[in-house]
């Protein structure tokens, strides 16, 4: 890896997994920046007990608002390509590297994991719903995106930098594939592992399902 790299952790509620996420991405030697969105546990005291940088919402805001956070504050600090991952150990951060040489390799926007290379650990809904999506974003996009709503991902620098994001909440997984596919940006899928050990998902189905809707709309009208 060449450049400059950081590792932005979206989290709310997440004192039980925060502290080995953090520790695990550290000893590569990568920066972690953990946005607490408003959690009532010790989120944000445990992932600075480990050397993350934390900022902190007052209240909770969603997913997109503090990844947004988090991009504005790598992108002040000049990182050449941020990775994304969520903070309830669904995501194995020995496979962060890869990410981010398939970036460097082949210059892209984003490089998303593709967690449906290996489905069956997915949970049945999740994997259908998933499915459903990536299929309806890969076709408004004009190429395969076969896990549009992993958020286990790289960005590149320039990519943040020319692009205006709104999104608040889960949708803005969907935000960044269009905004790339609409700016030219190369999108690259690479195999990723997930471990579902029954974690409580923070995920709404009916109001991200409209928030969904929603994003489509909006990327289409323009």
């Amino acid at each position: 890896m060449n450049g400059k790299y950081c590792v932005i952790i979206p989290a709310f509620q997440a004192a039980k997994t925060i502290g080995e996420l953090v520790s695990r991405i550290s000893v590569q030697g990568l920066a972690v920046i953990v946005v607490d969105d408003g959690s009532r546990d010790a989120t944000a005291a445990v992932a600075s007990s480990k050397g993350a940088v934390v900022i902190s919402h007052l209240r909770n805001e969603g997913k997109g608002s503090a990844l947004r956070t988090g991009f504005a504050y790598a992108l002040r600090a000049r990182y050449d390509g941020i990775v994304t991952i969520d903070s309830d150990g669904q995501h194995d951060p020995s496979e962060i590297p890869e990410l981010i040489r398939t970036g460097e390799r082949q210059h892209a926007g984003l490089v998303l994991g593709n967690r449906m290379s290996n489905g069956a650990v997915m949970p049945m809904s999740r994997r259908w719903t998933n499915g459903l999506m990536s299929w309806i974003v890969s076709g408004i996009a004009r190429q395969p995106v076969p896990d549009s709503q992993c958020g286990f991902r790289f960005i590149r620098r320039e990519f943040l930098e020319q692009t205006s994001l709104c999104a608040r909440r889960y949708e803005i997984e969907t935000e960044l594939v269009l905004a790339a596919a609409a700016r030219r940006w190369k999108i690259v899928s690479v195999p990723v592992r997930s471990v579902y050990n029954g974690q409580r998902s923070h995920i709404q189905p009916l109001r991200e399902t409209v928030r969904f809707l929603g994003m489509l709309c909006r990327h289409l009208v323009r």
